[in-house]
């Protein structure tokens, strides 16, 4: 042996050659972006999904029933007048209002001979 391997092995140091030194994990500010967005994409990816089904409506069998009658426009009859006409005891203004809405009217101008949806609430 040589006298570097006698003299640690009388003082009690033995250096072995099959240990590594020990090593500390750094990590960088680019390894820091990569580990929070590997962490962040199935989080944003959940977060996606129950967006998207998260709202959705269950249907049912039950089919929802809307009853209407239709009235013909008279030539130089409003839908004012018309609804003051349907439903003369109502609010006009709500009765417009949802005369447009069935329609899907743009604006509150009739043609003549125009066949226009009453709610059956407000027909007679």
């Amino acid at each position: 042996m040589s006298t570097i391997a006698m003299n640690q092995m009388a003082f009690g140091t033995t250096a072995r050659a099959d240990r590594a030194p020990a090593v500390h994990l750094r990590l960088t500010r680019r390894g820091r972006v990569v580990l929070t967005s590997l962490a962040a994409v199935p989080l944003v990816i959940g977060a996606l999904v129950f967006a998207i089904n998260g709202g959705s409506a269950v249907a049912t069998g039950q089919v929802a029933s809307t009853s209407f009658d239709y009235v013909t426009v008279e030539p130089g009859q409003s839908l004012w007048q018309l609804a003051e006409t349907v439903a003369p005891s109502a609010d006009i203004r709500d009765v417009v209002a949802d005369i447009v809405h069935l329609n899907r009217l743009e604006s509150t101008n009739l043609q003549p001979g125009q066949k226009i949806a009453i709610p059956t609430q407000y027909s007679h």
